[in-house]
């Protein structure tokens, strides 16, 4: 579902931003859009290979992290892009961090598992 909804928010910003945005509301727009899809792969791929992995918790942690950073940080882009709604972007950094957390869960989950490679 993220995914489908990363490519419809991106083919609604292609085809909608020349009514009804400016350029620079069309780049911030597509900014929304690629952290969007970015970090939907990241937690596809992360999913698809956690089962295998340990450290299953910093697994997770990821992913949960990255799915409120995708709300936060790419929700109050397109939001503030489309309502006009410019007091959303005090709530930008708050998903960017989430989205760095979710890359440092990733980094602990790598290093617990880099710990078990012999076993």
């Amino acid at each position: 579902m993220l995914g489908a909804l990363a490519v419809v928010s991106g083919a609604f910003g292609a085809h909608a931003s020349k009514s009804l945005m400016g350029p620079e509301m069309a780049q911030v727009y597509e900014t929304a859009v690629r952290y969007h899809i970015y970090h939907t792969l990241a937690i596809v791929a992360v999913t698809a290979l956690a089962a295998r992995l340990s450290c299953a918790t910093w697994w997770q942690w990821a992913c949960r992290a990255w799915l409120t950073g995708i709300v936060l940080f790419s929700g109050s882009l397109y939001l503030r892009v489309l309502a006009d709604l410019d007091w959303l972007a005090a709530v930008t950094p708050v998903g960017g961090g989430a989205l760095i957390i979710g890359w440092l869960s990733l980094a602990a989950a790598a290093g617990g598992y880099a710990g078990r490679a012999g076993e």
